[in-house]
């Protein structure tokens, strides 16, 4: 079940890119320090290089569950798109994935007793890699949408949301029910473009006589980001923490509107049916119920962000 192709290149993105997020469209890192956003201020960010899952033992209950395949090769993969900082993204030295989905992911591997490879892919691309069987799960912050749960399995992990991010100071006093004739970015698959931004501009705009969202989709958050920056977009709508890391880092350029979309958890997806599902929801709630859990959040700034039990996903909105 190990995918066997390495971890993949990251290409140099624009300056301004780089400026705005820490990272290129495909993780390439910034000059400067990257980190957890709790930190004091840009220039002073921390990056957290270190595997976290070190000294954490296997759970036997867990373990028990790994299908016998899994055992015998002792490897599982994990698709990221590793251009989101700070839930998952790429340390300075180019090689190293960071973030708290990494964190996680290496957690859920050490409970199962297993190594783990990372792959790093873009977001539009990973379910159809998981129903292919190139990767094992994916932990990249991933919403449960009914269209999703028809294909995957989807295990609870944190709690996210969906936020809107405007220019400093918002000149044009958007609020998340007020983008009605404003052109709003959104990343390619992910739940702003398939539902969010749909459902407002249904509910607040189209329904009520009033213009129009114009949704502009794009291959990552960078790149909708730099977009805003230079004028081309009214909006950015995408996770809320990645968008908050942001504004941290670049407080004289964009903001993150306090209202947000949407606040949900997200999950950790498999192939429906994956014979490796009940051992990594059981791996998650170990993970949740031990301290390593608590740290994951607190040095990437989730603090407020975790859950209790590692359920299976119903769809967002129920």
């Amino acid at each position: 079940m190990r995918v066997t192709t390495p971890l993949r290149a990251a290409i140099v993105a624009t300056s301004l890119t780089l400026a705005l997020v820490g990272c290129g469209s495909n993780g390439t890192p910034q000059s400067t320090p990257q980190g957890a956003p709790q930190s004091s201020g840009p220039g002073q960010l921390v990056e957290h290089t270190d595997d976290i899952s070190v000294g954490v033992q296997p759970d036997p209950a867990a373990v028990k569950l790994l299908p016998e395949a899994v055992k015998a090769e002792g490897t599982i993969s994990v698709a990221m798109d590793l251009s989101s900082p700070p839930t998952t993204f790429m340390a300075m030295d180019n090689k190293t994935p960071i973030g708290f989905n990494p964190d996680m992911a290496r957690l859920i591997a050490a409970t199962l007793g297993v190594k783990l490879q990372i792959d790093n892919v873009k977001f539009d691309t990973i379910i159809p890699g998981l129903q292919g069987g190139r990767f094992d799960f994916t932990a990249t912050t991933m919403g449960a949408t009914a269209e999703r749960l028809k294909v995957l399995d989807m295990i609870n992990y944190f709690q996210n949301g969906t936020g809107v991010a405007v220019p400093r100071g918002n000149p044009q006093q958007l609020s998340v029910h007020g983008l009605c004739g404003r052109r709003v970015g959104v990343q390619s698959g992910t739940t702003a473009e398939l539902k969010w931004l749909p459902q407002l501009n249904e509910k607040d705009c189209t329904s009520q006589g009033k213009p129009a969202i114009t949704g502009v989709t794009l291959p990552s958050v960078n790149d909708a980001l730099t977009q805003l920056a230079s004028k081309r977009l009214d909006a950015v709508m995408y996770d809320f923490t990645s968008l908050s890391w942001a504004a941290k880092r670049q407080p004289n350029v964009l903001e993150v509107l306090e209202e947000r979309v949407v606040s949900a958890k997200v999950n950790v997806a498999l192939p429906k049916g994956s014979p490796l599902t009940p051992a990594i929801q059981a791996a998650i709630q170990s993970v949740i119920d031990s301290p390593k859990y608590a740290e994951a959040l607190d040095r990437w700034g989730f603090q407020g962000l975790g859950i209790e039990t590692a359920a299976m996903a119903v769809p967002l909105g129920q």
